[in-house]
């Protein structure tokens, strides 16, 4: 059988010796000359200065990679996936050649649209503010360098793109390229995990066999999706574990956490005086710049300062809440929209001044709580082709089971409440923090009535 997609020359160099760009870890990935064309358009080379990782820097000092490296090593994913995935004569059935150089291009610029710590601000869910994944429209308009550059040299379209990127519709060919970009599976998750874990110096997200994964790829039983075959069982649930881990250990990290809570409270307090729209396209340095100016005088100032300026200066934890410590409050405060933390962190900032007799600013005392959005829940098949059946991985697997039975984010990700060093040393006793917090979240509750 003749491979469908032999003649898309990424796919053919992919195979044989050719131009290629080199990136963490050892990974050769081919650098045709359409494929220089795009990275070298202002769009795309504006990814070097808006880290992966953001704040965690400040945490694991080798976290600042850039979302141009992750671009990178996705776009190098989309073709290992392309070429174990043209072996089925499904997936060729559904997407054409053109059709699997849409999802190369749109693998290649899928964070075109991230901004700046992008993920903390969009947690803060104001009302003015694009999904990120929309906002690549910005950077793929009609008179963009990058629009032109995939119409001359690929043949593509940017509406192709963003169709891939942001489209919802019943074309079966659409859908299973949205999953190959964005699901359990998915070609982001596959590269962040590894690339993450190696730039922050730790195993966990390098932990699983990528290549046993990707060589067990194979469409689900509906021909929309991705699946693997029971050779990949294994791999899948290493994939699993990583995730979880890498989660608890570095992206929810309490120290990382605060950084961002300090960083998030910051921005909500200064972005009304902000041009969001001119805010979104700018680089990292420019962003910090001008949230430092924005918070010049004001008490985000002692947030910008702790994060950007010439000394460290992190929020310490005080107390934390999760499932299993203290579920009630726990469960009070999980989820609650940004602006009502903001109103129970005043509240209990208010609380404690009074109660220890001392004079605490805002923003001294800080609640983080996860977001309102959820992660997305680890749910692919597992095809047996000896009995050509299909059956979801958490069915013939006992650990992604019991993962399954307790949400992830309630596993990972904690309530907590961080102080600055004017409040460390005061003599709080956590019956009583605990105490203080429920009535700063019974007034915010009173307040909405």
């Amino acid at each position: 059988m003749i491979h469908p997609y032999t003649e898309i020359p990424e796919l053919s160099g992919h195979r044989s010796a050719g131009g290629v760009v080199r990136i963490p870890v050892e990974q050769d990935v081919p650098f045709t000359d359409r494929v220089r064309a795009v990275v070298d358009t202002c769009e795309f080379q504006r990814l070097r200065q808006i880290t992966q990782l953001a704040l965690a820097s400040r945490v694991y000092p080798g976290a600042i990679h850039s979302r141009f490296e992750h671009a990178l090593g996705v776009y190098h994913n989309a073709l290992q996936y392309l070429w174990q995935l043209g072996n089925d004569s499904r997936f060729a059935t559904v997407v054409s050649p053109h059709e699997a150089e849409v999802l190369i291009v749109a693998a290649l610029v899928h964070d075109i649209g991230h901004w700046p710590f992008c993920h903390p601000v969009e947690d803060l869910a104001l009302q003015q503010m694009p999904p990120h994944e929309a906002f690549a429209s910005e950077f793929l308009g009609p008179n963009n360098e990058l629009t032109q550059v995939l119409r001359d040299q690929w043949n593509v379209e940017a509406d192709e793109v963003l169709q891939v990127l942001t489209g919802q519709s019943d074309d079966s060919s659409l859908r299973l390229r949205q999953s190959i970009l964005s699901g359990p599976i998915d070609i982001d998750k596959m590269d962040y995990l590894g690339r993450d874990s190696q730039h922050c110096g730790v195993p966990y997200g390098r932990n699983f066999d990528r290549q046993r994964l990707i060589s067990s790829l194979v469409l689900n039983e509906a021909g929309d999706g991705l699946a693997i075959t029971s050779k990949g069982k294994t791999a899948a649930e290493m994939m699993v574990f990583a995730r979880y881990v890498m989660f608890s250990e570095v992206y929810w990290h309490h120290a990382v956490r605060s950084a961002t809570t300090m960083f998030a409270r910051a921005f909500y307090d200064v972005h009304e005086s902000l041009n969001l729209a001119d805010l979104f396209l700018m680089t990292e340095p420019q962003m910090i710049r001008t949230l430092c100016d924005a918070a010049r005088n004001r008490p985000a100032e002692q947030l910008t300062n702790g994060l950007f300026g010439g000394t460290r200066q992190l929020h310490k934890r005080l107390v934390e809440y999760s499932l299993f410590q203290k579920p009630d409050i726990y469960r009070r405060l999980r989820q609650l929209p940004y602006a009502e933390l903001v109103k129970c962190s005043n509240r209990l900032a208010t609380s404690i001044s009074l109660e220890q007799n001392v004079s605490l600013s805002p923003v001294d005392v800080l609640i983080d709580a996860p977001p309102l959005h959820r992660e997305v829940e680890f749910k692919v098949d597992i095809y047996f082709p000896a009995e050509q059946t299909y059956r979801p991985l958490k069915d013939v697997s006992p650990i992604v089971a019991s993962m399954s039975n307790t949400a992830f984010d309630d596993c990972v990700k904690r309530v907590r409440i961080c102080v600055s060093e004017n409040v460390l040393p005061l003599p709080l006793k956590p019956e009583s923090i605990d105490e203080l917090l429920q009535r700063a979240v019974d007034g915010c509750v009173s307040d909405d009535r």
